[in-house]
């Protein structure tokens, strides 16, 4: 047998990256604790369970505490080191926070049982990882520093190098490439990580997408690279949008000098217990999280289609879908080629969808394209469209600094906020990254009113699998063959069925009007606007704030309302100026393109 002098460590996702990739990070803590001892006896380098999603997840979704989960996972799990992934500045939420937020945040994931902690700047502004790094060897802690790897005519191997080095000057420990969309191919993988190895004296670590169906391949060129460290995943969990399967990965290496001496049969078992779980999450599928190519072409991570899938599914407009995945490169490279990871997949995607739905290019701006634009989230990669920055901004300055100095200290402001509703220093935290979800969950929490979503559609009781109606067909038109899956069925509006379709692969919707039907009366929509004074949004989402009352005297142009979609907020502004006559929403209504929001009455 070969000497193993020199084994491949993995880190293990499946409890974090796993589940966010494939079930919209729904694996519930009740169903993690059962595994952590099986999990725990294999000897993984590290297993990464907690932030990317999951924080978010746990509030707004599962009503569970996330600093709970982590402290129970702990526990279950004393001997093998746990991982967090950060977003920086940006902690594990959608903005950059103050610094005494971060360095609170850090510390009390230390304290809770975190060793790890891999940070990335999605714009690779590696002045927004300065506090988080420094608060984490405070702590005493592994900084992990990843180069948020993409394709772009601003990047190329030599700037991913001098990066890492600039990164381990700041202090990192170890440094991940951290290819989120699956970009990486075998060959720019062996270039890359050898490169990578050359260049420094710090282990380099490679996590990777399996969403082209190069990620197994790009495992085994940078182990012939020098790489030693990848993430793999359980292959209950694994494949698609998510990551290569540990199970054959250790296969694969058996035998030979990089055989990461771990239990193979030990590992398929777990993979078993763990496919019996993901049974219960059958609802938060998607038929966009399998292996697709077309991320070699249009750059767009897989959760980043599954997202936008369902946003376009709620405007009746899935058919779409392709029109969008066109604009989001043009936007993308507007916006000076930033990385497709959060919040910049957010960003990105939602205005793409904005101009494609509205049918005028930027003629609606996020509030956070335009942050963006103004130097926001740190420096883009490369130069933005300035026609689009004026349009945007006008002539307001770009920021040149780092952009958490000009946020004032919030600990103080949010603890008087919250009261005693923050029972201790982390519910201080989960308010600071989410106020409203935030404010909600502490109080339902002392209420014991929480309740988490439900594994089922609400109103439906799954079938037997034995009584399924059949979802998948072939369809023979003259000649041609057509592989059609029924991924979804909109509501009867007069009779008339939206009916969601993947037609050989692609996302198609088509309507089904029943000829002996009786139309059912349908809800009484909102208005819909036709003239100038009737505000009104250009894409679906929830209002998040009224900024007028009636009677007020609005301008032309003045922000009337603010509303959010995939977690990015844009203003509504008047189109004329005169006197609000009708306000029509209230915080939290959901609305769509074409509605009549407010009312507002051109005075003489």
């Amino acid at each position: 047998m070969p000497d193993t002098t020199d084994p491949v460590r993995l880190t293990e996702l499946v409890l974090r990256d796993g589940h966010q990739s494939l079930i919209a990070t729904r694996l519930r803590t009740e169903d993690m604790l059962p595994v952590c001892p099986a999990l725990d006896a294999i000897g993984y380098h590290a297993l990464e369970v907690w932030g990317g999603a999951t924080f978010d997840a746990c509030v707004r979704f599962l009503k569970e505490d996330p600093w709970e989960r982590l402290h129970r996972l702990k526990a279950a799990l004393p001997r093998t080191p746990l991982q967090m992934l950060l977003r920086g500045q940006n902690l594990v939420g959608y903005r950059h926070y103050a610094d005494d937020v971060v360095e609170a945040f850090v510390a009390r994931a230390a304290a809770g049982g975190i060793d790890i902690f891999r940070l990335f700047d999605s714009l690779n502004d590696f002045r927004n990882l300065e506090v988080p790094l420094a608060a984490v060897k405070a702590s005493g802690k592994h900084a992990q520093a990843a180069l948020c790897y993409t394709v772009s005519p601003v990047h190329d191997r030599a700037s991913f190098v001098a990066d890492a080095k600039q990164l381990v000057a700041m202090g990192a420990d170890s440094i991940a490439i951290k290819d989120m969309a699956g970009l990486l191919t075998p060959y720019a993988t062996y270039e890359l990580v050898a490169a990578l190895v050359d260049a420094l004296e710090v282990p380099v670590h490679l996590h990777t997408h399996a969403t082209s169906g190069l990620a197994a391949m790009c495992h085994l060129k940078a182990v012939e690279a020098g790489c030693r460290h990848l993430d793999t995943c359980s292959g209950a969990f694994a494949g698609g949008t998510s990551h290569p399967a540990s199970e054959a990965l250790v296969a694969a290496l058996q035998e030979t000098p990089q055989d990461t001496g771990l239990d193979l049969a030990a590992i398929r078992r777990l993979g078993d217990g763990l496919r019996e779980v993901r049974t219960k999450y059958a609802r938060f599928e998607s038929e966009f999280t399998r292996e697709d190519i077309g991320v070699q072409l249009n750059q767009i991570p897989g959760g980043m289609m599954s997202n936008l899938a369902n946003q376009l599914r709620e405007q009746n407009a899935l058919s779409r879908i392709q029109e969008v995945f066109e604009e989001i490169p043009r936007v993308r490279a507007e916006l000076g080629y930033p990385p497709l990871v959060t919040p910049n997949s957010q960003i990105v995607a939602s205005q793409a969808v904005m101009n494609v739905l509205s049918g005028e290019r930027y003629k609606a701006i996020t509030n956070e394209v335009k942050r963006y634009l103004l130097g926001g989230y740190g420096r883009a990669p490369g130069p933005v469209d300035e026609a689009l920055r004026s349009r945007a901004v006008g002539n307001q300055p770009v920021a040149q600094g780092r952009p958490a100095d000009q946020l004032p200290a919030e600990l103080p402001r949010l603890r008087e906020a919250i009261g005693d509703l923050a029972e201790r220093e982390e519910d201080l935290l989960t308010f600071a990254l989410f106020p409203d979800i935030g404010r909600d969950f502490l109080a339902g929490r002392r209420e014991g009113s929480l309740v988490p979503e439900p594994l089922e559609e609400t109103g439906t009781a799954r079938r037997p699998v034995a009584e399924a109606p059949p979802t998948d067909f072939v369809i023979d038109v003259h000649g041609e063959s057509y592989e059609v899956q029924i991924t979804g069925v909109g509501r009867d509006v007069g009779g008339r069925r939206q009916v969601y379709l993947s037609l050989d692969g692609m996302p198609e919707a088509v309507v089904f009007e029943p000829r002996a039907s009786q139309p059912a009366p349908a809800a009484a929509p909102r208005a819909r606007a036709s003239t100038a004074g009737h505000v009104t949004t250009a894409m679906p989402g929830t209002i998040v704030e009224v900024l007028v009352g009636v009677g007020q005297r609005v301008e032309e142009g003045q922000a009337i309302l603010i509303t959010e979609a995939m977690k990015m907020e844009t203003e509504v502004h008047a189109r004329q100026a005169g006197r609000v006559e009708a306000v029509h929403v209230v915080k939290g209504d959901r609305v769509t393109p074409g509605e009549v929001l407010v009312e507002i009455v051109a005075e003489a």
